[in-house]
């Protein structure tokens, strides 16, 4: 058989032979041991570990890359990058929008990034973001999947106009509904938000990603009302709850209520490892809590978690080159994932389940999937995520994107030059 691209000796199943998988027209027609065919192009896994590519659920693409405009954030607080991001939003013209985030998706592909879930901030009047991340989301079309949120920063109720120009940037094109409960004047009206965003998506037919209980208090509990809202809508496999932070602080016969009632309703959650770790426990003394939620608890419910980058070198997370892999490092530490299966669990938190959230479809490495893949300089996800593995090729329908040389060092020590093997014990 002849096709248009050939990877050979690929690893997609841990402790199973490699196989090769031949792609025509951007989707996988053949996977197989020793396959007899020719190809246009043929890449060389050499073992390695061959799995689709890294998704993230929850991203800020018009902030990124602004960290220091128009100062950095010193106390380090969600709030204090809330302000800066209020400055920064009056001022920003939609050119240097789309120059910053064009910047981070060729940073994105070059990381094995080919799905971003970007919450786009409708506060503004001129909706200058929403024009801006339009533009790039068609600009990026052909490399990668962009889905935009229409998430009202300053509050749906206690911003005035809030409710008028979300209603705008899903009719120039903004793909789902997002809100921010906790950050309502009152409890009420943060509920009272869920209720109306929900009841708009059921009506247009979206789905729902909203920032929801992103704080220490363990008395916000605005994920009650969404998960009541989906099944009250239908909305059962539509709506996500990102940051879910307060399950980290609340008590646990109430964190238990709330987790069956997530499954309940099947609300997906998306932590955020990076940015729960350092905005959360700021006003804490000792001991210190890390605000992330309960990933462990939510896997045994069987709720899908999918995690998100969330922020790259914007006022909020002065840190990060939108690497998936330290996501997912970083939510085995804070979230003691240490066991073989939960370390596996994590890989899957930023593929497949991320994918699921994503709704993305032909996603995987089987036959009639898109030819959609990262190569890792890894032979399993676990030493992939304990290496922070190279990306050595990215490929997109079949295309090459982005190729990084395999990482090689070499020491010397009593008298001789010899190569540093990383491949550790797993």
């Amino acid at each position: 058989m002849h096709c248009d691209l050939l990877i050979k000796n690929a690893q997609i199943a841990e402790n199973q032979p490699t196989v090769d998988i031949v792609c025509t027209d951007g989707k996988i027609t053949a996977i197989g041991n020793a396959l007899n065919a020719t190809a246009e192009q043929t890449v060389e896994a050499n073992g390695y570990w061959v799995s689709p590519p890294f998704v993230d659920c929850h991203f800020h693409l018009d902030a990124t890359l602004s960290a220091g405009n128009p100062r950095r954030n010193k106390s380090g607080t969600l709030l204090e990058g809330i302000q800066l991001w209020g400055e920064l939003k009056r001022q920003q013209t939609a050119a240097e929008i789309v120059t910053r985030a064009m910047r981070l998706c060729r940073w994105s592909i070059a990381k094995g990034v080919l799905a971003i879930r970007s919450h786009v901030d409708v506060s503004d009047p001129s909706l200058t973001t929403v024009e801006a991340l339009l533009q790039v989301r068609e600009q990026m079309r052909p490399y990668m999947d962009i889905q935009l949120v229409a998430f009202p920063q300053d509050g749906y109720f206690r911003d005035a106009g809030a409710h008028a120009r979300l209603l705008r940037a899903l009719d120039m094109g903004v793909d789902i509904v997002g809100g921010i409960p906790h950050f309502e004047r009152t409890m009420q009206e943060g509920n009272e938000s869920v209720v109306a965003l929900c009841r708009l998506a059921a009506e247009r037919g979206l789905r729902v990603d909203m920032h929801c209980d992103e704080t220490d208090d363990p008395q916000s509990r605005h994920i009650e009302t969404l998960a009541s809202e989906t099944i009250r809508h239908g909305l059962a496999g539509r709506v996500s709850g990102s940051h879910l932070t307060s399950l980290h602080s609340m008590d646990n016969y109430y964190a238990t209520k709330l987790l069956t009632l997530i499954a309940e309703a099947n609300v997906a959650a998306i932590p955020n490892p990076l940015i729960n770790i350092t905005l959360q426990g700021r006003q804490d003394t000792y001991p210190k809590r890390r605000g992330l939620t309960r990933i462990k608890e939510m896997w045994a419910n069987g709720i899908n978690v999918a995690f998100g980058h969330d922020c790259v070198q914007d006022p909020w997370y002065s840190l990060g080159t939108h690497d998936m892999l330290e996501v997912a490092h970083m939510a085995i530490h804070a979230g003691l994932l240490t066991a073989p299966e939960e370390m596996r669990h994590a890989y899957e938190a930023v593929t497949n389940d991320a994918a699921t959230v994503f709704g993305l479809e032909n996603y995987g490495i089987k036959e009639g999937d898109n030819a959609d893949f990262i190569i890792l300089q890894a032979k399993n996800p676990i030493e992939a995520i304990c290496n922070r593995a190279t990306r050595l090729f990215v490929i997109r329908r079949g295309h090459i994107l982005a190729q990084t040389a395999p990482l090689e060092t070499q020491i010397q020590l009593m008298g001789k030059t010899e190569k540093v093997d990383f491949s550790g014990t797993w």
